[in-house]
């Protein structure tokens, strides 16, 4: 081996040896490493806990369209707009457009089977009259009435890191007529 070739491999050996005594740069060079992983944990908190906010929300809007309902003998237009609009309180400050709120009275016949009687909503489809609804077994008595609140929400996350696309958020609460066996829906 020549000189030059020793003194190349021995600057090379102290260049390695210097490198692997430095210490300075080993904090960026760890946080450079974790940065992902407490990004994707705080953008993950973020977006679950604002999607566990409007869960709540959602279940509290169908739970008041049921019992806003409920307490009426007849329900006019005037009304029925203020009932469905509560909903849009309810869900503030979220978004109210995402909000689909649906409310129902349900007649429960002889053999315990459910049909639409009227139904109205904000921003989303009303239930066909006639129509068959599935109701618990607990509450399938004969010959009554229940009225359905139901709420869905459209949540799309605001970071979209760690939750992607939109989740469909709902609810539906049954309630019984408070006032008389069943509440009349009036249009006017």
């Amino acid at each position: 081996m020549s000189i030059a070739m020793l003194s190349l491999a021995r600057r090379f050996s102290g260049c390695l040896t210097r490198f692997a005594k430095e210490r300075r740069g080993l904090a960026a060079l760890e946080f450079a490493m974790l940065l992902p992983m407490m990004m994707t944990l705080f953008l993950g908190s973020v977006e679950i806990t604002t999607g566990v906010a409007i869960q709540r929300k959602v279940t509290l809007t169908a739970r008041a369209l049921a019992d806003l309902s409920s307490q009426f003998t007849a329900i006019a237009n005037a009304d029925m707009t203020n009932i469905l609009n509560a909903s849009s309180d309810i869900i503030a400050p979220y978004a109210s457009v995402q909000l689909q709120s649906v409310v129902s009275e349900l007649s429960v016949n002889a053999q315990g089977q459910a049909t639409v009687v009227w139904s109205d909503t904000l921003n989303g489809t009303a239930r066909a009259v006639g129509s068959v609804v599935t109701i618990p077994a607990n509450l399938a008595v004969p010959n009554s009435y229940l009225l359905l609140g139901e709420a869905s929400y459209g949540y799309k996350p605001s970071y979209g890191y760690v939750v992607t696309g939109t989740l469909s958020l709902s609810d539906q609460i049954y309630m019984r007529p408070r006032q008389a066996n069943s509440v009349t829906r009036k249009n006017s």
